[in-house]
Formats: structure tokens, sequence, C-alpha cells
């Protein structure tokens, strides 16, 4: 049945299809009112309001300043020009100096946008003055420091109103004869940094304006990132997301298009044997075997795969595409440990051999016990004799021969059991000559499950031969400190096509013909899988050969059965 796809989850939504514009998440309180996005706005208007104000305080401050030092920077060029000019050190030392620079004066201060422009004698009588009523009276103001010959720079109240003004002396042969006075009106000075201090307000504002515009963009991003989550909801949805893969019993591994583990949560490190790093890492270089580690590579869409890492566990796999709002993340792989499972499958197939056996044998029982019945109702009973000894003559050779080559029990058992599903398939099984398989350690369950499903296959394959024959050997090698058994079945079949062989020990791979797939995990297809599988976790090898058909695995015989007690 195909799978369906898994569909995409709103957090948010209490119902499918509802939207979840104006709704509230699941895991939101009273005390999250506002998403992550609004308090980012908030705080960030804030931050441009405390950093842009005292700026823009300061910008009209500066303003101002550099309005004021402009204007008398501008009074103390024009008064400090006239008072070292040849023609006004003339004029002030001639008989009418009013009349000499009266004109030409106010000429110079129309022409220099200034309130005044006074020339005095050293007494401050003035000689000069844009009301004439005021020429002969007292200038009006400090001029102390211009008669010691200093300058006088001040901001006072005079007949034209309050002014910036500048007192310069005049010399002449080094001695002060006349002072030079100019003045520009607090009013313009004012009017001019407020002019100033409006063009920065402009720009003030333009940058406020464009933060919070720049604000509000990062914020509406953020919101459709974090879904509309505040700080609470986001910490108790990482709190969940933390929970849920820790305390999950599955092995959860996400992998992103490049190939590297993007999520890996601690079932799954522990199922695919990676103690080290996980995260970032490509699939690749894991070391999870070669068959899982390329199908999580691909990113192929699967459904209750069996897979084998490198160190013989058996996972069922499950892939699937991580999609989010229709973007494609990459892909989710579902770790399932079967180890166990298998293995019991691999046992029930060996019970299934022994009732199979049992009742080939009970079959045969009842044709010999029947068959001396009938000798004895005869009178024939020296042949009844005759014929009861013979059958268990030759039974009883199978089992010394048997028990003698193999001496753990329950794969001689199996051996035994496996020669009267020959004997009825018209299949001749023999034991090869000088197999000898002594007790290895190794676990009966785990040499019952490899030689047991070889011989099926075996029988399988001779079956359909003429005269078929099966042939298993065994014996224990010794390379130094180290020992391997061998076990080897030898069939008179076809053999499998040399590019086939890597095929043939994939789950669900058979030479058989099935019709149902669903028979196939009832012993089709699954023989050579479990071998591999538990070869692979004893850490074993399996050489397959054809012309005849030919499997011999090695497992190498546990540490701890070596020596041998005196």
């Amino acid at each position: 049945m195909a799978r369906k796809p898994v569909a995409s989850i709103d957090p948010h939504a209490a119902r499918p299809g509802v939207p979840y514009r104006g709704r509230v998440p699941l895991w939101s309180s009273s005390t999250d009112r506002w998403s992550l996005s609004a308090q980012i706005f908030v705080l960030m208007a804030l931050m441009l309001v405390v950093v842009v104000v005292p700026v823009w305080l300061l910008s009209v401050r500066a303003a101002e300043e550099a309005a004021r030092a402009e204007a008398i920077a501008h009074v103390t060029s024009t008064a400090t020009t006239l008072a070292e000019s040849p023609w006004v050190i003339q004029a002030v030392q001639s008989e009418d100096p009013a009349e000499a620079l009266g004109e030409p004066i106010e000429r110079i201060r129309a022409a220099n946008d200034l309130s005044f422009v006074v020339v005095m004698d050293v007494d401050g009588t003035r000689w000069t003055h844009p009301n004439p009523e005021q020429v002969g009276r007292q200038y009006v103001g400090s001029i102390a420091a211009a008669q010691a010959g200093g300058e006088v720079v001040e901001e006072t109240q005079g007949t034209m109103g309050p002014s910036f003004r500048v007192v310069h002396p005049v010399r002449s042969d080094g001695r002060v004869i006349a002072m030079v006075a100019a003045g520009i009106p607090t009013e313009s000075v004012r009017q001019a940094g407020m002019e100033r201090s409006v063009q920065v307000v402009a720009i003030t504002v333009a940058s406020l304006a464009l933060g919070t515009v720049g604000s509000w963009v990062v914020a509406r991003r953020l919101r459709r990132q974090t879904l509309g989550l505040g700080s609470i909801g986001l910490g108790r949805l990482y709190s969940y997301h933390e929970a849920l893969l820790h305390s999950v019993r599955a092995g959860l591994v996400l992998v992103g298009h490049d190939g590297a583990v993007v999520l890996c949560n601690d079932e799954a490190r522990e199922l695919l044997d990676a103690s080290g790093a996980v995260l970032g890492t490509p699939v690749a270089q894991l070391g999870i075997g070669q068959g899982l580690s390329d199908l999580m590579a691909s990113g192929r869409v699967c459904a209750g795969e069996t897979h084998f890492t490198a160190g013989g566990r058996a996972l069922i796999v499950t892939q699937t595409r991580a999609v989010l709002d229709g973007r494609d993340l990459g892909w989710v792989t579902t770790l399932q440990d079967r180890t166990d499972l298998v293995r019991l499958t691999g046992e029930l197939d060996s019970l299934r051999s022994f009732s199979e056996m049992l009742r080939s044998r009970a079959h045969e029982a009842d044709n010999r016990l029947h068959t001396v019945i009938l000798l004895v109702e005869l009178g024939r009973g020296e042949e009844a004799v005759e014929f009861a000894t013979a059958a268990i003559e030759r039974s009883q050779a199978l089992i010394d021969r048997v028990t003698e080559a193999v001496r753990d029990a329950p794969v001689a058992a199996l051996l035994l059991g496996k020669s009267a599903q020959a004997e009825e398939r018209g299949v001749e099984l023999r034991l090869a000559d000088g197999i000898d398989i002594p007790e290895t350690g190794l676990a009966s369950t785990d040499l019952v499950l490899v030689l047991g499903n070889l011989v099926d296959n075996a029988l399988d394959a001779a079956a359909s031969t003429e005269r078929g024959w099966v042939e298993v050997g065994g014996r224990l090698e010794r390379s130094g400190q180290e020992e391997t058994v061998v076990m080897e079945v030898t069939d008179s079949g076809p053999g499998i096509p040399g590019d086939l062989i890597g095929d043939a020990f994939r789950r669900g791979w058979t030479t058989k013909s099935v019709t149902d797939p669903d028979l196939r995990p009832q012993g089709h297809g699954i023989g050579l899988s479990l071998v591999a599988g538990t070869v692979r976790r004893l850490h074993g090898t399996i050489e397959v050969t054809t012309s005849p058909s030919r499997f011999a695995v090695r497992l190498p015989v546990p540490e701890s059965n070596d020596e041998v007690g005196p």
C-alpha cells in the first residue's frame, strides 16, 4: 500500500484549514502578549529615538554656535579691515573726520549687511552712525580694551537693539588714535541658526523615518520567520522541541541538501553507532554502512526498508522530504531498531524447519510402523525385526555421523532436520569429508540462523536440478592466537550470477517467483539478508563462488574461548 505523504502542520491552528492570522498560538500565555518581532520593533524605535534626539539637540546647538561664530568672524573681519585701512587712518586725522568718513562707511555697512559700523574717537565720541542723530554722541558699549590696544567682542544692547559687536583700535605710529566698531543684529544670527537647525531637523526626521521603516521591515521579516511567537512562546517551543527529540524512542535525522546532518537526536546517534561529532558531518563520513549511507545521502523517499549498520544492527528506515511553507529543507530519516525482531525472524525460520523435519520424521515413522505391524500380522516376525533394526541403524548412523562432526547440539539438530527435509524433496544432503565444527563460544542461535538459511537456499537451488545435492562442511582454523570457525555450504544449483551477488544480500531480493508481495516477509528474500546482518554483527566475512555454487562464512571465535582449560 502506498504511503501517504506527511502533511505539514501549522502549530498555531486549533483545527485544520483555519488560517493563523489573528489567532493566538496554543502555547502563548498572558505574560507573552507581544510577538518577538513587535518587541524588537519597539526596541529599535526606542533606540533610534534615544540616539537621534540627543544628536538632534547637539546638532541644533552646534548650528547656533556656528552661526554665532560666523557672525562674529564677519564683523571682526569688517572692523579689522577698516581699522587698518590707510584712508580710514588718514580720515580720522583730518580736520573733520565725520565728514570724511560718513558716506563711505555707510556704503560699506550696507554692502556687508551689518547693523552698524561706527568710527569713534578714543574717548568714544561717534564720528559715524547709521542714524545721523547719533553722530557726536557717546558710543554705547565696552571700549576699554580697545582703548588699551586690544579688541572687544561682546553681545549687548545698543541704540540699534541687541547685537553681536566687535571694537577694534585704529593705530598710527604705534598709538591708538581712534576705534572702529561693527555689529550685526542678534536676531539675524538667531535666524541663521534657526535655518540651519531646520535643515538638521529635516535630516534627523528623515533618518528617524528611514530607521523606523527599516525596523518595521526587519520586524515583519522576523515575524514571518518566528511564526508570530513571542519570547516566551519561542522558549517554550524550543523546550518542546528538545523534549520531543530526546524522549521519542526512534532515531530522527534531518539531512540538508548538501548531504550533511542538520539535526540528529540521541536515539539516532545510538542506533547509528556514531559516538563522535554528527551535526554538520556529511552522511558519507559517518561510517554507518554503505547501503544505509547511500540511502540517507540520496534523499530517496522510502517506507519501512530494512538496512544494516556497520555494527550489524538491523534498522527499519523511513525517509521523506522535509517541506516548510513550500520550501524544501532536505529530508527526514526515521530509524527504528529491529535487530531483535530480525533475529527472532531467523529463529522462527529455524523453528519452522524443525517443525517440518518433525512432520517428515513423523510421516516416515508412521510408514515404517505400519510396515512392521503388517509384517507381524502376516506372521513374518523375523522380517519385521530385520526391517525395524535396519531403519533404526540407518537413522542412528546419521545421528552418530552428525553429532561426531558437529559438537554444537543446536547446530547438529539443525542438520538432522535439514537432512529429513532434503530426503523429502529428493535432494541428497551430505557432510563434507573432514567436517569438524567444535563448540566455539559463539551463540548457537547465530550459528543456526546462518547455517540454516544457507542450507535452505541451497536446498531450493538443488531441488531444481536433476539428482540435486547439498554438501555441508566446516572446520576451525587457527592463525597465531586467533581462531576462526568456517562453515561452507555447496550445492548443485546454478548459483548466483557474479553481477548479482551484491544484490543477493539485500532484503527482498529473490530468484523465486513470488506473485504476492506480502509473502516476501514470510520467508522469501530475507534469508541471505539475515545471514549478512548476523555475519556483519559478528565481524565475520562471506565468500561466494559459482560452478559449483558455494557459500563460505568465516566467524572469529571470541577471545574468551581461545584458551583451553587444564
